[in-house]
């Protein structure tokens, strides 16, 4: 049992209160997940730079860690935010993340793109969305999700969100089935995976096919034909996010929709804070049903 939640705003006015109402939501989530929790955040405002999300396991690294990235990429900016970093570059991912994977192993990619940042932390909820001061961030949509450990080990990067390509993420309440044969066939295509965890090969999956030119709605097609298990998906891009539930939908969510935004969560209590939500339209997405906002 995972906690999930995502926030779309439709009006531009309101992304300076994406960071209050998603802590609000993660919060309220912490009894369906209390081990581990993260969010994505998109904030579309410096679109020329490529933000580099990063976890930082070992303190004594960053002065040095500092010094040489900006030795290597002349323009970059660390920005520090708790344990992580968002550095900020001109440089393309085809160059910075491999410097970092070659040099900093203590060091976890948790997300890249020229919109999105990541933090995610092991511990109750209550205390990761403080740590991280979520109630300040700002954006036109983010993601979260609260972690009850099930298929693999209660470390950081065994938590959620996953993202696995530019500015994609993903968060799933459920289990998959088939994720060590998928794994394997998305490895062979060149893929690389940081965990053992069932959804970051969803995630790798998606991610893949989207790399196909595939839009966010056709990959999501293609996870119900080749994602056995249980699963209730957000999928998050720059544009927007997707929500997918598996065909037999097992694992719950409510969809509340207005004007203002819409907002999904595993339960309703997240989103009980919400202006206006009482009247929204509220319902349960459907079966095997892609629901998709923004692109």
């Amino acid at each position: 049992m995972c906690g999930i939640v995502g926030i779309y705003f439709k009006k531009k006015k309101l992304h300076r209160q994406l960071g209050q109402y998603l802590s609000q939501m993660l919060d309220n989530m912490s009894s369906r997940g209390p081990d581990s929790a993260g969010f994505a955040v998109y904030n579309n405002n410096e679109k020329k730079l490529f933000k580099y999300s990063l976890s930082i396991n070992d303190n004594s690294i960053l002065n040095k860690f500092e010094t040489d990235i900006k030795k290597k990429f002349k323009d970059a900016n660390v920005k520090p935010v708790s344990n992580h970093l968002v550095l900020s570059t001109l440089s393309n991912p085809k160059i910075v993340i491999p410097f970092i994977k070659k040099n900093y192993h203590n060091i976890l990619i948790v997300g890249y793109g020229k919109s999105i940042e990541i933090f995610k932390e092991v511990g109750n909820p209550r205390d990761i969305v403080k740590k991280f001061n979520l109630k300040n961030f700002t954006g036109s949509h983010g993601i979260g999700h609260t972690r009850m450990a099930t298929e693999s080990a209660i470390t950081i990067d065994g938590s959620h969100p996953y993202s696995t390509g530019e500015d994609e993420c993903l968060v799933h309440n459920g289990s998959l089935s088939n994720h060590n044969n998928l794994r394997r066939q998305l490895i062979k295509q060149g893929k690389t995976f940081d965990s053992f965890n069932d959804t970051e090969v969803a995630a790798g999956f998606i991610s893949n096919n989207l790399s196909k030119n595939k839009t966010l709605k056709q990959t999501l097609k293609n996870c119900l034909s080749n994602l056995d298990g249980f699963y209730t998906f957000i999928a998050g891009t720059n544009n927007g996010f997707a929500v997918l539930r598996d065909e037999i939908a097992c694992k719950p969510a409510v969809i509340a929709e207005n004007k203002d935004y819409v907002a999904v969560a595993s339960e309703f209590q997240a989103m009980a804070h919400l202006p206006n939500v009482n009247k929204a339209k509220i319902y349960e997405p459907e079966p095997g049903v892609i629901y998709t906002w923004g692109k």
